[in-house]
């Protein structure tokens, strides 16, 4: 079934054919059904009763849910962990909890996470791991399937109609692959560009602040309220677009629904007249380089952790606790020479993609799989762990840009289509997104 977005929401506020209090109403029915088991860690509904009674701002009094990693005034910030559920209520909201409550956000609730932020899977061993809701609305009698991570309650929270728009994080994929993973846009922008005060860190370096939504559209207002900016959307039109594809690494063993719809993605965007070209990218053969021990998530993580680990480890998800202590075998020189020949394959990486507008590429290589074996098993978690994260993690250690929207067909699993690009060009990825969205749309329905 058809959920609206939120400009779709917003037109019928201003008509009068539904009122705020109303689709509140639907957004708590939703975020307390089983579709939403797990997905949230706690619901505020006088919160979210008297904003959307106000019915004030952009966002006019609509559910948005927030990523238990940040601080709302008068709540505990756990990070999905129980280590930190004892701290003291946080004093004031984080900037980015500040800038959608001044928008008119009816702030729902806060979603469930992985622990730390430190997995693409969704897994959360202490409070339990909400299931695809995608999955389950094509097969209700399938085994769970994975909610991608590490913003799993915001990713369901969405696509089960709790919430118009969910803020969360982007570390190595954190929005993206949730985002591909239920059919919806998860839009990653520069690093800069969003404060990420009066949130739990897990790697400074490479932290982003954005938000899942339903569409572009509602991405580049979530965008504009977070960041404080108006986005200028261009008028270069499509068939005048050049995008790149990737061969090197990102499109390495693609699952056949994935590999079929990218193709048919490709072949839409090429009908409408843009160029696309493919390249042999051999600077991504220095990821390994570059991520070595665990890389800057390690590090900067157990820079964080240490003290805490040592005082409480046993406490932490051991699969989080194991990718943290990785950061212990980077001593200060290491992670200093890391952070330089970083910043000169970021200047090699920009002189590559200098001429295209966009890169596309497979947000991950993979459907979602089925969530029981990942719970017992890490090898099986692992594996799956790195193939979620091997593409949308270019992006952050390039600190660009870029945005996961659905390729696939009604009815069929979710696929998601990235564009992305150098750090700075959120506007120029932002303007081509609306426009491979009006692309795609007939395309995906035609292919039912």
């Amino acid at each position: 079934m058809h959920t609206p977005d939120l400009h779709t929401l917003r037109k019928q506020l201003d008509e009068g054919s539904t009122d705020a209090l109303t689709l509140l109403d639907q957004a708590l029915a939703a975020a307390r059904s089983p579709r939403c088991a797990h997905a949230f860690v706690s619901i505020d509904e006088p919160g979210a009763r008297a904003a959307a009674a106000a019915r004030t701002g952009a966002l006019a009094g609509l559910s948005v849910s927030v990523k238990d990693l940040y601080d709302i005034a008068g709540q505990v910030t756990s990070a999905g962990s129980v280590v930190l559920a004892d701290q003291p209520p946080a004093p004031v909201d984080a900037p980015a909890v500040a800038r959608l409550r001044a928008a008119g956000a009816a702030l729902i609730g806060r979603t469930q996470m992985t622990e730390f932020a430190f997995s693409g899977v969704g897994i959360n061993p202490h409070h339990g791991t909400p299931a695809n809701v995608a999955m389950a609305a094509l097969d209700p009698a399938a085994p769970a399937c994975v909610p991608g991570g590490s913003s799993s309650g915001g990713a369901v929270s969405v696509a089960a109609g709790a919430a118009v728009a969910a803020l969360g994080s982007d570390t190595g994929g954190s929005i993206r692959i949730p985002a591909a993973l239920h059919g919806l846009v998860g839009f990653k922008n520069t690093q800069a560009l969003t404060p990420a005060a009066g949130s739990i860190p897990l790697a400074p370096s490479l932290d982003t602040v954005c938000a899942i939504t339903r569409s572009v559209r509602d991405a580049v207002l979530l965008h504009e309220i977070l960041a404080e900016r108006i986005v200028r959307l261009d008028a270069v039109p499509l068939a005048e677009r050049r995008f790149a594809v990737v061969r090197t690494l990102m499109l390495d063993a693609l699952e056949a629904p994935v590999a079929a719809a990218f193709e048919r993605a490709l072949e839409t965007i090429a009908q409408a007249g843009a160029q696309i070209e493919f390249i042999d990218l051999p600077l991504l053969d220095e990821l390994p380089r570059l991520t070595q021990d665990g890389g800057l998530p390690a590090a900067e993580s157990w820079a964080w952790h240490r003290e805490l680990l040592a005082r409480d480890g046993a406490r932490y998800d051991p699969r989080v606790a194991a990718r943290i202590r990785r950061g212990a075998a980077i001593t200060p020189e290491a992670l200093a020479a890391l952070h330089a020949a970083r910043a000169d394959w970021i200047d090699r990486m920009s002189a590559a993609l200098a001429g295209f507008d966009a890169v596309l590429s497979p947000t991950v290589p993979m459907i979602p799989p089925p969530l029981a074996p990942l719970l017992a098993d890490d090898a099986a978690f692992f594996e799956v762990n790195a193939r979620l994260l091997r593409n949308p993690s270019v992006v952050n250690l390039l600190d660009g840009c870029a945005i996961s929207l659905p390729c696939h067909a009604p009815g069929t699993a979710p696929v998601g289509l990235m564009a992305w690009s150098l750090g700075g060009r959120d506007d120029r990825l932002l303007s081509l997104a609306l426009q491979l969205e009006a692309a795609l749309k007939p395309a995906r329905e035609s292919a039912r």
